[in-house]
């Protein structure tokens, strides 16, 4: 028997109803299994992330633990590997401590002689020359860190202290009395550093700079090759296609505040 023409539009339309259906249920499933193998690799990239890093770290903590600073590499019980390469400060331009920030009030030192462990042959070969300071960046000059400066020249028996304060802003170098500075850009391991004092120093021991008001970036020019400052230590880590780095900054112990009455000025 012949079926009726209504019939033959209700099937059709039947069929349409289960074909779109199964393309949103196609859909549906195509969005969730997406989302699971997005989640799925990203979670495996954090943890082979994570695992690269601790190796990277890893590397910096052997490499701090020995006296010198010879190269490193190696493999963890994880399948992970490092690489950890330290490089000595030192020359006629760099940054002060690492290249980081030095925050206010806190001095870093410029050894001006020979770093030892041995007390005996501490202070040895002091420096003569034209040491350059340079800080500061562009945000104004009554924005950026005055400097307090204290050089001990001589000897370790008959030291010899001088000091200096420089300041950038001619407002408070008005009211402060310290010498007022210029701008006088220059650029040290990339970074530009705006303002610039310079000092004569003969038979020098260290020398600490201490900056006022804001914390800043400090780094010297110095006329002929300072001494070894430290170094910079840089380990990178890998696990699997993963590969995280980690650098440091190892410098001397710091010489203790009672070495230098620098109490020039409290901002």
């Amino acid at each position: 028997m012949a079926k009726l023409p209504f019939l033959k539009e209700e099937n059709g339309q039947v069929l349409l109803i289960v074909v779109l259906a199964m393309v949103i249920v196609l859909s549906i499933g195509l969005a969730v299994a997406s989302r699971s193998i997005i989640g799925l690799r990203t979670s495996t990239e954090q943890a082979e992330s994570q695992k690269a890093l601790s190796a990277a770290e890893a590397g910096i903590e052997q490499l701090l633990k020995t006296s010198t600073d010879a190269n490193l590499s190696g493999s963890l019980s994880n399948n992970t590997t490092f690489s950890t390469i330290a490089t000595q400060i030192s020359g006629t331009s760099f940054l002060l401590n690492g290249g980081g920030i030095i925050s206010r009030n806190d001095g870093t030192d410029v050894w001006l002689s020979d770093y030892s462990n041995d007390p005996s042959l501490i202070y040895l070969n002091q420096w003569s020359g034209n040491l350059t300071l340079r800080w500061g960046d562009d945000s104004g000059a009554c924005n950026n860190a005055a400097l307090e400066v204290v050089i001990i020249s001589g000897t370790k028996a008959n030291p010899v202290l001088t000091k200096y304060a420089v300041d950038p802003c001619q407002d408070r170098a008005n009211t402060n009395n310290f010498t007022y500075v210029s701008e006088n850009q220059s650029t040290i391991s990339g970074k530009t550093l705006y303002y610039a004092t310079s000092i004569a120093i003969t038979n020098g021991l260290i020398a600490r700079i201490v900056p006022l008001y804001e914390n800043t970036v400090i780094g010297v020019n110095g006329s002929v090759a300072l001494p070894n400052q430290g170094s910079i230590i840089s380990s990178s880590g890998k696990s699997g296609e993963t590969e995280r780095k980690v650098t440091v900054f190892r410098g001397f112990p710091k010489v203790p505040s009672e070495v230098f009455p620098y109490n020039l000025f409290t901002p």
